[in-house]
């Protein structure tokens, strides 16, 4: 068995992309399955079995974005998209010879309530419902559904990451029109675009509108951070089961849009109301959602385990993202 190979599915994203590259560099034997140029496509079991089997590590964080429109067509590849990718990954674990001794598998902190009353851990958090809660619990569901006793099972519940993928680019270029005000939610026409899915779908959190007044929580994480506790629980045999990925430093809506605009040397920011939101979204084709609700998920079990962030609060990694950004030329 070779102690150094680790297969990574969905390596083609951002974060995929920037793992590969990383842990390449470490001296890992990096395989991927995915499109394209991968080792292994997701429609062909025996070739990803031939690289599952005798691996060291499996990483999963394929899955359509949810940055777009919750259309049908969208909100069912959403779900599946997760669910049987990671029914693949499940499926080759078990059947392995030599099965991989720990598996990574993406989940999402969207997995809990709106909270703005107090933080949602691994240990006590509340989980809410919905289209997009119902799609995290099962992904969750479908990663835990197997008896895979040879593997140690890790639910990476990430934040939103900060890199120079395309929803951080539209916050910094949001903040340079002067349109940089933080995110209101209110009233608004109510819609099915939220209700929930799959054989255990729930009811869209009540109310669907909330006088947050921008206070929403924001929890994020630094694509370094993100690499780097990958790397932690890889090396960690005793972290297994749900694990917030997220800064220590979490934010609010408001904090989160006044950096953005000291990043930028913006003047003014104007604040933006449901109102207006929503017919913005509609021609972005993307959700409300994404800003509106309020993701209090800090990092408790990275930092009982000893995790350091190299990160840990908004500004900094803001600045350091934006400067990435401006020699990039974006």
């Amino acid at each position: 068995m070779n102690s150094r190979r680790i297969v990574i599915g969905g390596a083609s994203g951002t974060l995929g992309a920037r793992l590969v590259a990383e842990l390449t560099a470490d001296g890992w034997e990096v395989a991927t399955v995915g499109r394209g140029a991968a080792d292994a496509g997701w429609d062909d079991p025996a070739r990803l079995l031939e690289l599952v089997d005798g691996a060291t590590a499996v990483i999963g964080l394929s899955g359509k974005s949810v940055d777009c429109r919750y259309t049908d067509a969208n909100r069912d590849e959403i779900l599946r998209s997760r669910v049987d990718t990671t029914r693949a990954l499940s499926d080759a674990i078990a059947a392995s010879a030599q099965p991989p001794q720990v598996w990574l598998n993406a989940s999402t902190t969207t997995i809990y309530r709106h909270a703005m009353d107090r933080p949602q851990t691994e240990r006590d958090g509340e989980l809410g419902s919905g289209f997009s809660v119902d799609v995290a619990r099962a992904w969750e569901r479908e990663f835990t559904a197997a008896a895979l006793p040879g593997t140690r099972r890790v639910a990476l519940r990430t934040s939103v990451v900060l890199c120079d993928g395309p929803a951080t680019k539209i916050l910094f270029r949001l903040a340079r029109l002067g349109v940089g005000g933080p995110q209101i939610d209110g009233r608004w026409f109510p819609h099915r675009r939220y209700r929930g899915i799959g054989p255990e779908a729930s009811s869209p959190e009540p109310p669907t509108s909330r006088h947050t007044r921008g206070r929403q929580r924001f929890t994020w994480v630094h694509i370094d951070d993100f690499v780097g506790a990958v790397r932690f629980i890889l090396a960690h045999d005793e972290l297994a089961g749900p694990i917030n990925i997220a800064a220590p430093g979490v934010s609010d809506n408001r904090t989160l849009m006044r950096i953005l605009r000291h990043c930028v040397g913006a003047p003014i920011g104007l604040p933006a109301f449901r109102w207006m939101l929503e017919p913005a979204a509609w021609v972005l084709r993307t959700e409300s959602e994404m800003v509106l609700k309020s993701r209090w998920a800090p990092p408790e079990a990275l930092l009982a385990a000893g995790f350091e962030f190299r990160w840990p609060e908004l500004e900094p990694a803001l600045r350091d993202i934006g400067a990435g950004l401006r020699t990039a030329g974006e």
